[in-house]
């Protein structure tokens, strides 16, 4: 068999044996579809499905004939059998990654380099073998003498072929706890169950890049039977269906990057052990929890504690208060999403979300201080005070502001009622309301004087740097700015962006902003 030969050309295998197998080429993978001739031409060809379909040139035709189809009308070709290779199986890989009188600064895994030249390999952790083009297990039994104590696999970027190439590995490893598979292209078991027991301790899976779809992921989880942290990044995800007696186990799921249906989010919700989901980039910008009324809690995903919406498309505040129904959420995270507030200013943003998820422990990976929350809260009475005045006010609001405000009558509880004179009231649009005197100062040139200057707080800061350009004669490009404000004197904040305003900083009249340049 070929997967028991240490390594591989394409002159040691049998033609008939190579279809379907994986090879890499000039740095690139593949997984061969036809072997034969190719007419006019003399000579064996291999055809190749190119996993980056950009490295392709045809769909598996070649002069009106079609030898072999790709899934992309330009990722396959044809290639000389010498050019690719069909890798190395894993001990192989394992005794050129970890070769014992290797220096320890060469190591992959430094901190077991002393154990390996006195025991061998019995003693590695893990062997880490991306990009190391394993095929294969090699001699049968003997992964379980050579390295009987891994815990910790990775083979991504591999040329293995099919999940019964990983069983066959997997099943002599009995410490085995992680494993990565990341960017493989593995087809799916013909007998499931006969491979349960090769992943029977495992707790980590991670399948990133690896073009499956939900239903195959599904297909394939009653090989994992104890799997707790489960990562599907990047693959071809899109509806998703409800798992049926599979990943019961199942704590963690990141199905980031992948373009999902979003009603089908809610499907997740029977996985009973669920804490943590990253649905980051994925293209929602809604959510609904309809079991549940506003301010009440959901039965679906109770146990889930962190939920990670980064980079998706979320612009409706009322999405926010339908996560509030969440009753376990405590870490959430949301940037790049296009939540806004009523005076452009992100800071706001987070006030609001901090103020409607009343449950909420850490907002964008970092710790709400007491303080913080409080204040938020109050800020949030205050903003919408008016309208609750305007709903009905102490007597009772309408159901439209209850919808909309889910705990705005909790929060009068607890701090009480907003007086009418301290509510915050929107200014009236005048030329005046937004002229801002800032003074310009320059830290790195003392010789320089401060400018005052009074500019619309609408302006973009593109054209504040067009500013100090005609009055300081350096490109705009080279300039660095900040600002810092007497309401928090020793803090500067940074000016990242140029298409922002100044009123999306929050910069305000009497302000500094700190002009530097290189």
């Amino acid at each position: 068999m070929i997967e028991n030969k240490a390594s591989m050309g394409v002159d040691q295998a049998e033609p008939e044996d190579l279809v379907s197998r994986r090879v890499s080429c000039d740095g690139e993978r593949a997984t061969v579809r036809y072997v034969g001739l190719v007419p006019p031409t003399e000579g064996l060809w291999l055809g190749v499905e190119w996993d980056n379909p950009e490295r392709g040139k045809h769909d598996g035709s070649h002069e009106g004939v079609q030898y072999f189809t790709c899934r992309h009308p330009k990722g396959g070709s044809f290639v000389r059998p010498a050019k690719v290779r069909l890798g190395v199986d894993y001990l192989t890989a394992v005794r050129q990654t970890y070769q014992i009188d290797t220096e320890a600064v060469m190591s992959k895994d430094i901190s077991v380099l002393g154990k390996i030249k006195d025991r061998g390999y019995e003693s590695l952790p893990s062997a880490l073998l991306s990009r190391c083009e394993v095929n294969g297990p090699g001699a049968d039994g003997e992964i379980r003498k050579t390295t009987p104590y891994v815990q910790w696999l990775d083979m991504s970027r591999s040329l293995l072929s099919c999940w019964e190439d990983v069983s066959a590995i997997t099943q002599q490893l009995d410490e085995l706890e992680r494993l990565q598979l990341i960017n493989n292209r593995l087809r799916l078991p013909s007998d499931v169950s006969a491979h349960c027991q090769a992943f029977c301790s495992l707790r980590v899976l991670v399948l990133n890049c690896c073009d499956l779809t939900w239903p195959q992921i599904l297909e394939c989880a009653p090989m994992w039977p104890q799997l707790e942290d489960l990562s599907v990044q990047e693959n071809n995800v899109t509806e998703l269906q409800r798992p049926e007696g599979v990943l019961r186990c199942l704590k963690s799921l990141d199905v980031s990057c992948n373009q999902l249906v979003q009603h089908s989010v809610l499907t997740l919700a029977a996985l009973p052990r669920l804490e943590q989901l990253n649905l980051s980039r994925t293209g929602l910008s809604d959510i609904r929890f309809d079991d549940a009324a506003p301010g009440s809690q959901t039965a679906m995903f109770s146990t889930l504690m962190k939920l990670t919406l980064d980079g998706n498309n979320i612009s409706e505040w009322c999405v926010v208060d339908e996560l509030a129904k969440l009753p376990s959420l405590a870490h959430f995270s949301c940037r790049g999403n296009q939540l806004v507030s009523s005076d452009g200013n992100p800071k706001t943003v987070n006030q609001l979300l901090i103020a409607k998820l009343g449950q909420l422990v850490f907002l964008n990976n970092t710790k709400i201080l007491h303080k913080e929350r409080r204040g938020a809260e109050l800020d949030y009475i205050k903003m919408f005070g008016l309208e609750w005045l305007k709903a009905g006010g102490r007597s009772q609001p309408s159901a439209q502001f209850i919808s909309q405000h889910p705990r705005y009558l909790s929060l009068i509880d607890e701090y009480g009622a907003p007086e009418e004179g301290e509510l915050k009231k929107p200014k009236p649009f005048a030329l005046k309301n937004q002229l801002l005197k800032i003074t310009f100062v320059f830290p790195d040139h003392a010789d320089r004087k401060p400018i005052e200057k009074k500019v619309l707080a609408s302006m973009v800061v593109q054209k504040v740097k067009g500013l100090l350009y005609r009055l300081l004669k350096v490109p705009a490009a080279d300039l660095k700015l900040t600002y810092t404000s007497p309401k928090m004197l020793g803090t500067e904040f940074e000016i990242d962006s140029d298409l922002k305003t100044l009123q999306f900083y929050s910069i305000e009249d009497g302000d500094q902003v700190l002009v530097r340049w290189s």
